[in-house]
């Protein structure tokens, strides 16, 4: 593989005349390679539980040895017992289960020692011994985060809490004093809805759901100590990650935390501020190719006038806290800024986002409301905004990131040209300002994506067109389509189905009333061979992932134009064999469905083990190739 670009060749000159020059001052023009991780997915020697904020510093030093500079996160705030990241509790306060509970700041934990230690072998989290480098670990089967370590650590706190909330002193109220705008209203929230059964808000009696001022006081004053504990923790979680932050600028390795782009139904946001929500409507997608019904999310759009005539305090306050923790911060579904889909509550669930509508619905305002939004985020933060601009993504959106140099997403397998019967993209092709990536935590990793997805369709999208041009699947079925090597409602193509005629005969429709049809098969038919000569490998392609595809894969997405290359943990890990079982689980979420598979998956090693992994010198050749840091 051939560098694209050298850091000095002005490539990304033109950032520094944009609205987002100040960050890009900051940060500095190089190519940068990162991970993209969430925080429950890894762990140390020292976890209990799940992965905690000082194991950061293990991963930071693993970027050290691999030639990396960016650590992308999950979203980190307090999603309460859902242990949903997008549908959080809170848009400022993070979640306490990431404390480590023996390194807390100004606390007396000496008389929970045994406790501490208990809870440590309650909750371990099995790994394999020390790893000489390149050794596999198998064996064990898909690792999985047992939440309920996070009631029981909150227990611990609690306990700990007691015992030294009078040492806490002036830091701890310096703290409560400069983020007062937003951690009363949560503190609050978390004690009532404590003292509710962690009932949704919109079912508390009426005295606490609209917020009546002489109830509100007086809980307050019976239950000062358990509000001031949730203060304390959130107190404890920004010194852990401060510390962590210290540590990663000390070796030059960059955080990028992830803001959703809208608030959970039942979070403090929505109940402190209703007059920011439109609380009749969800959010949502509209169908497309990989959600034949759209998307339904339940979070309630943002009343963006309302916002507006509150100085968007709340948006201004959100990105405020978020610097705190962050150089870099990923806007998710940043479409949304120039218009959301949106459902009605009236509409049945089994719908989910079919019937919903774009707000607003005059097309000709949304590029010129998305510079603005975009704008104001920009001027209000030293962070660098990035969006992420997936899905069905409006044309207005890509030049309002361009013009204001906030890079986007380009995915590898999206990446395509339909005017070359959707042939991939050449790597010099992707966006400039983009966060280039071979997958992302709502996709199939990319050994998944090899085995299953490639060269397919997906079933159900497949038979809801067909059944829209009145023809039903069944017959057609088995001439179409290999059903011994089709899995997880993707069908594969039977190779005799060489061209669009073909397709045509089959289904039995004239070709002009079967574009879509048309489409879906040019783009999924032949993938695996496509690819394999986009990567450049030579002879026919493997059946299965291999070490060749995989790290041609890799030197392929870093070597693109994009300023930013951050990969999945497991695309990384990929290059070695270390995960166990079906490369279909060895995923962080499936959309669209309710799965305990969703939001639990653990790496196969720990954190000291990924720091002696022979493939270490083999991702930081693949960085040096690509003139990344």
């Amino acid at each position: 593989m051939e560098r694209i670009v050298k850091t000095s060749d002005g490539m990304y000159q033109s950032f520094l005349s944009s609205i987002s020059a100040g960050p890009w001052k900051r940060l500095g023009l190089e190519r940068r390679s990162g991970v993209a991780v969430p925080l429950f997915s890894v762990y140390s020697g020292r976890s209990i539980g799940v992965g905690e904020l000082p194991d950061l510093k293990l991963l930071i030093d693993w970027c050290g040895k691999t030639g990396m500079s960016i650590i992308q996160f999950l979203p980190l705030n307090d999603v309460g017992f859902n242990f949903a990241p997008y549908d959080a509790q809170s848009s400022f306060a993070l979640e306490p289960m990431y404390l480590a509970v023996d390194r807390l700041a100004k606390a007396n934990i000496k008389p929970f020692k045994n406790e501490i230690e208990s809870l440590r072998k309650t909750f371990a989290i099995p790994s394999p011994s020390p790893l000489p480098s390149g050794e596999r670990v198998r064996g064990e089967g898909i690792k999985r985060v047992d939440y309920k370590i996070k009631a029981a650590k909150l227990d611990l706190l609690w306990k700990i809490f007691e015992k030294s909330k009078a040492e806490a002193g002036t830091p701890f109220m310096s703290y409560v004093e400069k983020n007062k705008w937003w951690l009363d209203d949560y503190a609050l929230f978390k004690v009532i809805k404590e003292k509710e059964g962690e009932r949704k808000w919109e079912d508390w009696p009426t005295e606490f759901k609209r917020r009546n001022f002489d109830v509100i006081g007086l809980f307050e004053k019976e239950h000062a100590d358990r509000i001031t504990f949730h203060k304390w923790l959130q107190w404890q979680l920004f010194e852990q990650f401060q510390d962590a932050r210290k540590y990663a600028r000390s070796k030059k390795v960059l955080f990028m935390g992830d803001l959703p782009f809208l608030a959970s139904r039942d979070s403090a946001d929505v109940w402190a501020h209703p007059r920011y929500f439109k609380l009749d409507l969800s959010s949502g997608a509209p169908p497309d190719a990989y959600f034949f019904k759209g998307q339904r999310w339940g979070t309630p759009p943002c009343d963006w006038e309302a916002l507006r005539d509150g100085a968007y305090d709340y948006v201004i306050e959100k990105l405020k806290y978020a610097s705190n923790f962050y150089d870099l911060l990923r806007m998710d579904h940043s479409v949304g800024f120039f218009r959301l889909w949106s459902i009605p509550l009236s509409e049945p669930i089994e719908n989910a986002g079919l019937n919903g509508f774009f707000d607003p619905s005059d097309e000709r305002i949304w590029e010129e409301r998305g510079r603005s939004l975009f704008s104001l985020m920009v001027q209000n933060c030293k962070m660098l905004i990035c969006g992420e601009d997936l899905g069905t993504v409006p044309e207005c959106s890509f030049r309002v990131l361009e013009a204001c140099a906030i890079p986007g997403m380009d995915i590898q397998r999206w990446m395509r040209e339909p005017a070359q019967a959707y042939a991939f993209k050449p790597s010099e092709a992707y966006r400039r300002n983009s966060i280039a990536a071979i997958s992302t935590h709502d996709m199939s990793s990319f050994n998944a994506w090899w085995e299953y997805e490639a060269g397919t369709v997906y079933g159900p999208l497949f038979e809801r067109k067909l059944n829209a041009k009145g023809i039903d699947l069944d017959p057609v079925k088995h001439q179409l389509f290999d059903l011994d090597r089709s899995f997880h409602d993707r069908l594969r193509w039977r190779n005799e189905i060489k061209n669009v005629q073909s397709l045509v005969q089959i289904i039995g429709k004239p070709e002009h009333e079967m574009q879509d049809l048309i489409d879906l098969y040019l783009w999924s038919y032949g993938e695996k061979e496509k690819f394999w000569r986009y990567v450049g490998l030579p002879g026919c392609f493997d059946e299965k992932s291999s070490h060749d595809s995989v790290k041609a894969s890799l030197e392929k997405i870093m070597g693109s134009a994009s300023i930013f290359a951050v990969q999945l943990f497991q695309d990384w890990l990929a290059l070695g064999d270390y995960f166990e079982g079906d490369s279909w689980d060895v995923r962080i979420n499936f959309p669209g469905i309710a799965s305990e598979k969703n939001w639990s998956f653990v790496m196969p090693i720990s954190l000291e083990q990924l720091n002696v992994l022979s493939i270490n010198k083999e991702i930081k050749a693949i960085n040096k190739l690509a003139g990344r840091v």
